[in-house]
Protein backbone atom coordinates (compact mmCIF):
# COMPACT_ATOMS: atom_id res chain seq x y z
CA UNK A 1 0.00 0.00 0.00
CA UNK A 2 1.35 3.41 -0.89
CA UNK A 3 2.19 5.72 2.01
CA UNK A 4 -0.35 8.31 0.83
CA UNK A 5 -3.14 5.71 0.84
CA UNK A 6 -2.10 4.46 4.28
CA UNK A 7 -2.15 8.02 5.61
CA UNK A 8 -5.65 8.58 4.20
CA UNK A 9 -6.93 5.43 5.89
CA UNK A 10 -5.43 6.50 9.22
CA UNK A 11 -7.14 9.89 8.93
CA UNK A 12 -10.50 8.29 8.08
CA UNK A 13 -10.31 5.83 10.97
CA UNK A 14 -9.32 8.64 13.34
CA UNK A 15 -12.28 10.74 12.25
CA UNK A 16 -14.56 7.74 12.68
CA UNK A 17 -13.50 7.07 16.26
CA UNK A 18 -13.57 10.75 17.15
CA UNK A 19 -17.10 10.86 15.77
CA UNK A 20 -18.05 7.77 17.77
CA UNK A 21 -16.75 9.30 20.97
CA UNK A 22 -18.64 12.51 20.38
CA UNK A 23 -21.87 10.71 19.58
CA UNK A 24 -21.71 8.79 22.86
CA UNK A 25 -22.13 11.92 24.98
CA UNK A 26 -22.85 10.99 28.60
CA UNK A 27 -25.66 13.06 30.09
CA UNK A 28 -25.44 11.77 33.66
CA UNK A 29 -25.24 8.76 35.92
CA UNK A 30 -28.68 8.03 37.33
CA UNK A 31 -30.04 4.88 38.93
CA UNK A 32 -28.43 1.52 39.63
CA UNK A 33 -28.50 -1.96 38.13
CA UNK A 34 -27.76 -5.39 39.50
CA UNK A 35 -28.14 -9.04 38.50
CA UNK A 36 -30.99 -11.12 39.93
CA UNK A 37 -28.64 -14.00 40.74
CA UNK A 38 -26.49 -11.72 42.88
CA UNK A 39 -29.38 -10.85 45.18
CA UNK A 40 -28.73 -13.15 48.12
CA UNK A 41 -30.67 -12.68 51.38
CA UNK A 42 -28.48 -11.33 54.15
CA UNK A 43 -25.70 -10.17 51.84
CA UNK A 44 -24.94 -6.68 50.60
CA UNK A 45 -25.66 -6.37 46.88
CA UNK A 46 -23.09 -4.52 44.80
CA UNK A 47 -24.90 -2.38 42.25
CA UNK A 48 -23.54 -0.47 39.26
CA UNK A 49 -24.53 3.08 38.32
CA UNK A 50 -26.37 3.51 35.03
CA UNK A 51 -24.97 5.90 32.43
CA UNK A 52 -27.37 7.85 30.24
CA UNK A 53 -26.45 8.78 26.67
CA UNK A 54 -27.67 11.82 24.75
CA UNK A 55 -29.91 10.96 21.79
CA UNK A 56 -31.70 14.10 20.61
CA UNK A 57 -32.28 16.58 23.46
CA UNK A 58 -30.05 19.41 24.78
CA UNK A 59 -27.43 19.56 27.50
CA UNK A 60 -29.74 21.88 29.48
CA UNK A 61 -32.69 19.46 29.25
CA UNK A 62 -31.44 17.23 32.08
CA UNK A 63 -29.86 17.99 35.43
CA UNK A 64 -29.21 16.12 38.64
CA UNK A 65 -30.34 17.67 41.92
CA UNK A 66 -29.55 15.47 44.88
CA UNK A 67 -30.97 12.04 44.05
CA UNK A 68 -33.42 13.40 41.46
CA UNK A 69 -33.02 13.64 37.69
CA UNK A 70 -34.93 16.70 36.52
CA UNK A 71 -36.12 17.00 32.91
CA UNK A 72 -37.19 20.44 31.67
CA UNK A 73 -39.34 18.93 28.91
CA UNK A 74 -37.62 20.93 26.16
CA UNK A 75 -36.79 20.12 23.47
CA UNK A 76 -38.86 17.00 22.81
CA UNK A 77 -36.71 13.89 22.59
CA UNK A 78 -35.05 11.17 24.68
CA UNK A 79 -31.89 10.04 26.43
CA UNK A 80 -31.04 6.34 26.63
CA UNK A 81 -29.21 3.88 28.84
CA UNK A 82 -25.62 3.08 27.90
CA UNK A 83 -26.36 -0.64 27.53
CA UNK A 84 -29.21 -2.74 26.19
CA UNK A 85 -31.52 -4.85 28.35
CA UNK A 86 -33.62 -7.89 27.55
CA UNK A 87 -35.25 -9.54 30.58
CA UNK A 88 -35.42 -7.24 33.58
CA UNK A 89 -37.48 -5.51 36.27
CA UNK A 90 -37.38 -1.72 36.39
CA UNK A 91 -38.45 0.33 39.39
CA UNK A 92 -38.80 4.07 38.74
CA UNK A 93 -40.49 6.92 40.60
CA UNK A 94 -41.69 10.08 38.86
CA UNK A 95 -43.71 13.23 39.41
CA UNK A 96 -44.97 15.89 37.03
CA UNK A 97 -44.60 19.54 37.97
CA UNK A 98 -47.16 20.92 35.50
CA UNK A 99 -50.88 20.20 35.07
CA UNK A 100 -51.40 17.95 32.07
CA UNK A 101 -47.67 17.15 31.78
CA UNK A 102 -46.59 14.47 29.31
CA UNK A 103 -43.63 12.09 29.45
CA UNK A 104 -42.76 8.42 29.59
CA UNK A 105 -40.08 5.77 29.49
CA UNK A 106 -39.27 3.45 26.59
CA UNK A 107 -38.12 -0.15 26.97
CA UNK A 108 -36.51 -2.38 24.33
CA UNK A 109 -35.66 0.73 22.33
CA UNK A 110 -33.38 1.05 19.31
CA UNK A 111 -32.37 4.64 20.18
CA UNK A 112 -29.02 5.81 18.83
CA UNK A 113 -27.35 9.21 19.26
CA UNK A 114 -28.60 11.85 16.82
CA UNK A 115 -31.70 9.84 15.83
CA UNK A 116 -34.53 12.16 14.84
CA UNK A 117 -37.92 11.89 16.53
CA UNK A 118 -38.89 9.07 18.84
CA UNK A 119 -37.03 5.74 18.57
CA UNK A 120 -38.67 2.37 18.17
CA UNK A 121 -39.58 0.48 21.33
CA UNK A 122 -42.46 0.07 23.77
CA UNK A 123 -43.51 3.23 25.58
CA UNK A 124 -44.73 3.21 29.17
CA UNK A 125 -46.81 6.38 29.34
CA UNK A 126 -46.55 8.98 32.12
CA UNK A 127 -49.29 11.62 31.91
CA UNK A 128 -50.44 14.04 34.61
CA UNK A 129 -54.10 13.75 35.67
CA UNK A 130 -55.25 17.06 34.18
CA UNK A 131 -54.27 15.88 30.70
CA UNK A 132 -57.82 14.59 30.14
CA UNK A 133 -59.31 18.03 30.87
CA UNK A 134 -56.90 19.66 28.42
CA UNK A 135 -57.68 17.22 25.59
CA UNK A 136 -61.46 17.22 25.32
CA UNK A 137 -62.40 16.51 21.70
CA UNK A 138 -65.90 17.03 20.30
CA UNK A 139 -67.16 17.42 23.87
CA UNK A 140 -65.77 14.04 24.92
CA UNK A 141 -63.22 13.75 27.73
CA UNK A 142 -60.77 10.84 27.56
CA UNK A 143 -61.26 8.28 30.36
CA UNK A 144 -59.03 9.03 33.36
CA UNK A 145 -57.46 5.55 33.23
CA UNK A 146 -55.83 6.47 29.90
CA UNK A 147 -53.66 9.16 31.44
CA UNK A 148 -51.08 6.93 33.03
CA UNK A 149 -49.60 3.53 32.42
CA UNK A 150 -50.70 3.12 28.82
CA UNK A 151 -48.43 0.74 26.89
CA UNK A 152 -47.92 0.93 23.14
CA UNK A 153 -45.47 0.19 20.35
CA UNK A 154 -43.58 3.07 18.74
CA UNK A 155 -42.07 3.33 15.25
CA UNK A 156 -43.23 -0.01 13.87
CA UNK A 157 -43.07 -2.13 17.02
CA UNK A 158 -46.11 -4.41 17.22
CA UNK A 159 -47.59 -6.09 20.30
CA UNK A 160 -50.74 -7.66 21.71
CA UNK A 161 -52.45 -5.42 24.33
CA UNK A 162 -53.92 -6.96 27.49
CA UNK A 163 -56.56 -4.22 27.67
CA UNK A 164 -57.02 -2.96 24.10
CA UNK A 165 -57.60 0.66 23.16
CA UNK A 166 -56.98 0.20 19.47
CA UNK A 167 -53.37 -0.96 19.18
CA UNK A 168 -52.57 0.34 22.68
CA UNK A 169 -53.14 -1.23 26.08
CA UNK A 170 -54.83 0.94 28.72
CA UNK A 171 -54.70 0.68 32.50
CA UNK A 172 -57.75 -1.02 34.00
CA UNK A 173 -57.73 1.29 37.02
CA UNK A 174 -56.55 4.83 37.71
CA UNK A 175 -53.94 4.75 40.48
CA UNK A 176 -51.98 7.84 39.40
CA UNK A 177 -51.33 10.81 41.69
CA UNK A 178 -51.41 14.41 40.48
CA UNK A 179 -48.71 17.02 39.92
CA UNK A 180 -46.14 17.42 42.66
CA UNK A 181 -46.78 13.90 43.99
CA UNK A 182 -44.53 10.90 43.44
CA UNK A 183 -45.76 7.91 41.45
CA UNK A 184 -44.14 4.47 41.46
CA UNK A 185 -43.86 2.25 38.39
CA UNK A 186 -42.60 -1.33 38.53
CA UNK A 187 -42.14 -2.63 34.99
CA UNK A 188 -41.50 -6.36 34.44
CA UNK A 189 -40.13 -7.11 30.96
CA UNK A 190 -39.62 -10.78 30.00
CA UNK A 191 -39.46 -12.40 26.55
CA UNK A 192 -41.68 -9.87 24.80
CA UNK A 193 -44.19 -9.59 27.66
CA UNK A 194 -44.55 -6.53 29.91
CA UNK A 195 -46.52 -6.19 33.15
CA UNK A 196 -46.89 -2.77 34.77
CA UNK A 197 -47.58 -2.02 38.43
CA UNK A 198 -48.64 1.53 39.35
CA UNK A 199 -48.29 2.56 42.98
CA UNK A 200 -48.28 -1.02 44.19
CA UNK A 201 -50.83 -2.75 41.94
CA UNK A 202 -50.55 -4.37 38.50
CA UNK A 203 -52.95 -2.60 36.15
CA UNK A 204 -51.68 -3.17 32.61
CA UNK A 205 -49.67 -5.38 30.30
CA UNK A 206 -48.81 -6.44 26.77
CA UNK A 207 -47.41 -9.57 25.13
CA UNK A 208 -45.73 -10.69 21.88
CA UNK A 209 -43.73 -7.50 21.37
CA UNK A 210 -41.93 -7.65 18.03
CA UNK A 211 -38.93 -6.01 19.72
CA UNK A 212 -37.79 -7.53 23.01
CA UNK A 213 -34.27 -6.30 23.58
CA UNK A 214 -32.88 -2.78 23.55
CA UNK A 215 -32.13 0.38 25.46
CA UNK A 216 -34.22 2.07 28.13
CA UNK A 217 -35.12 5.69 27.35
CA UNK A 218 -36.40 8.60 29.41
CA UNK A 219 -38.57 11.05 27.53
CA UNK A 220 -38.66 14.83 27.38
CA UNK A 221 -42.08 15.85 26.05
CA UNK A 222 -42.84 19.48 26.79
CA UNK A 223 -43.29 19.53 30.56
CA UNK A 224 -41.02 19.41 33.59
CA UNK A 225 -40.85 15.98 35.19
CA UNK A 226 -38.69 14.59 38.01
CA UNK A 227 -37.36 11.02 38.29
CA UNK A 228 -35.81 9.24 41.28
CA UNK A 229 -34.95 5.81 42.71
CA UNK A 230 -34.39 4.09 39.39
CA UNK A 231 -33.37 0.46 39.90
CA UNK A 232 -32.94 -2.22 37.27
CA UNK A 233 -32.63 -5.92 38.13
CA UNK A 234 -31.53 -8.04 35.18
CA UNK A 235 -33.14 -11.46 35.08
Amino acid sequence: MKSSSRFLLIVLFSLFFIGQGYSQQTVCKFGIETDYYKIIPGKKVKAKPIKWIQVNTDEETWKMKGNELICSGHPIGVIRSEKEYENFIMHIEWKHMEAGGNSGTFVWSSAEPNDAGYPSGVEVQMLELDWVNQHIKDGVKPPIAYVHGELFGVDGVTLVPDNPRGKRSKSVENRCKGKGEWNVYDVVCVEGTIKLSVNGKFVNGISKSSQKKGYICLESEGAEIHFRNLRIVEL
